[in-house]
């Protein structure tokens, strides 16, 4: 790692807004060896994402890029490059894997026309040489059943599937330089491994540089050679791995390291009654398969004799990886998604059979904050629309300004300003939006929350103030919640209790501290095994 193949020099980005211009970056500078790995790391609106565009030659029209802005890949300067160059470039020798794979990926293109595109934009092929390449690669990336994925659909694979593909197409090429900007953000913890180490294995074998863009720590720790740490487009720290993380010199650095979800819950009194007490829950989905003259039915069971008890003041985890069955057992639960088999008590009443209108008393006590808050909550809605719309249908406050008094006491809850008020969720960050939705949820004066992979997509840093904020907001309102989550550090930090769920069943439960420390099954070894070590 001697050779210089990439070098960045006083990268200085703006963009025009109708407000008028924006630093998003300013005089990022370092350099990328051949074989080595950088990580670039940094809360959202650190600048990391940009200064990856500016190397590939990709920023939206509205960016104004710093007359001392210097890119020079393998001798070239890229910053004087035409976009006709630039084209050639990008995917041959330099590529990038995206965030979410889900949205890079055409979704009217099958798999095997998707990668043999990025080899067809540079080399005369034949078809079926072409096709032959492809398998290969998929193949390469570990890709479960390659030859079948060929005329598969994106939304016919998983989420690490889908993300093996982005990596397939990267290295379709052998490129010099990968950038992966947050390859594993929305991953479980096991498939986040796999990625990992699978990245780390392809780069010694091709010998590439790469870029990793993360706000993730432990992945960094794991994987990367160096380390520069940006906040606010500036670079506040650089150097080795292992020395930024035994001995970091900015207050900034040293945040980021200690933000990783920490301490214990606060014990539940031994005398606490049950609130929430589902029994032998069995949810199945009907799945129609054929053409039109031979329809045929299968049925899928989603959830399968799963039961679960939640006491007063009580947080109780639920894990496994992605296609467990966890959200649809959280969802049967409380009532928004398929109708399960099996009595649900809530508070001492049987609420399972209820239709939707014998629900509506229930609606306040039992409340839901979701995975993404900006999909949950409405864009076309101010924030004080979007806390008051509950109060209104569930008839909680007789006049506007007593609805207001509510609406500001929430907001106090959350921890954030009043002025919010008036703004859209866009204005909000990844943070606040999250916040707000659990102000939402909390203006209702709730007993039970359902807690959907609430901090998956939130910085570090950010993903520790939810969680204090969680258990502060339960010990003050002695609040219950039921976690959906695959971040077992978070788990840790939160839970009491803890299901482990795989296939729709339940192959282990007990005490936080005691399932994640000694697991008794193969399965649990492996997620504990991943989600603390990041990679074997």
């Amino acid at each position: 790692m001697t050779d210089t193949l990439l070098s960045v020099q006083n990268v200085s980005v703006q963009f025009k807004t109708a407000t008028g211009l924006r630093q998003a970056v300013k005089d990022v500078s370092f350099d990328v060896a051949k074989g080595e790995t950088m990580a670039v790391v940094g809360e959202s609106g650190s600048g990391k994402s940009v200064t990856a565009r500016v190397i590939m030659g990709m920023l939206a029209p509205n960016a104004r890029v710093g007359e001392a802005t210097k890119v020079v890949f393998d001798g070239d300067e890229l910053t004087k490059f035409s976009e006709l160059q630039m084209q050639d470039l990008r995917g041959r020798r330099i590529a990038m894997i995206f965030q979410e794979p889900l949205t890079s990926l055409n979704p009217l293109y099958r798999i095997g026309d998707q990668v043999g595109e990025i080899i067809k934009a540079h080399h005369k092929i034949s078809k079926s040489d072409l096709e032959a390449r492809v398998l290969r690669l998929l193949e390469e990336v570990r890709l479960p059943d390659p030859k079948a994925r060929l005329r598969q659909y994106p939304h016919e694979l998983s989420g690490g599937q889908r993300q093996r593909v982005m990596i397939a197409m990267a290295l379709a090429n052998n490129p010099d330089l990968l950038i992966a900007d947050e390859p594993t953000t929305a991953l479980d913890v096991t498939v986040q491994a796999e990625i990992l180490a699978l990245l780390r294995d392809l780069q010694k074998s091709h010998n590439m540089g790469m870029i990793l863009i993360t706000h993730d720590l432990s992945v960094v720790r794991a994987v990367s050679d160096n380390v520069v740490v940006m906040r606010h487009g500036e670079v506040v720290e650089r150097g080795a791995t292992q020395a930024i993380f035994e001995a970091p010199s900015h207050a900034y650095t040293q945040h980021l390291i200690s933000s990783e979800p920490k301490g214990e819950p606060s014990p539940v009194p031994e005398a606490a009654p049950p609130l929430m007490v589902a029994e032998n829950a069995r949810v199945a989905f009907t799945l129609k398969q054929g053409g039109m003259f031979s329809r045929a039915t299968t049925q899928l069971v989603a959830v399968n004799d799963v039961s679960v008890t939640v006491r007063k003041g009580e947080t109780v985890g639920i894990v496994g990886e992605s296609g467990s069955g966890k959200t649809t057992f959280g969802m049967s639960v409380i009532g928004l998604g398929q109708k399960q088999n099996g009595p649900v008590t809530f508070d001492g009443d049987r609420i399972e059979h209820l239709d939707r209108q014998a629900l509506r008393p229930y609606r306040p006590r039992i409340q839901v904050v979701f995975q993404d808050p900006f999909s949950s909550l409405n864009p076309r809605m101010i924030i004080r629309q979007i806390l008051e719309e509950g109060l209104i249908v569930n008839g909680i406050g007789a006049t506007a300004s007593e609805r207001l008094v509510l609406i500001k006491q929430a907001l106090d809850d959350v921890q954030m300003p009043h002025d919010a008020l008036d703004r859209f969720p866009h204005e909000f960050s990844g943070g606040q939006r999250q916040r707000l939705a659990i102000a939402r949820a909390i203006v209702l004066k709730p007993e039970f929350i359902l807690l959907d992979e609430p901090t998956s997509a939130l910085d570090l840093s950010i993903q520790a103030q939810i969680i204090e904020l969680l258990r502060d907001l339960r010990d003050r309102f002695n609040l219950s919640y039921l976690f959906i989550s695959h971040d077992l550090k978070v788990v840790r930090a939160l839970c009491h209790r803890v299901i482990v769920m795989k296939s729709g069943s339940v192959v282990e439960e007990g005490p936080t501290s005691e399932v994640l420390e000694t697991p008794q099954t193969d399965y649990t070894r492996r997620l504990v095994r991943a989600a603390f070590d990041v990679v074997a």
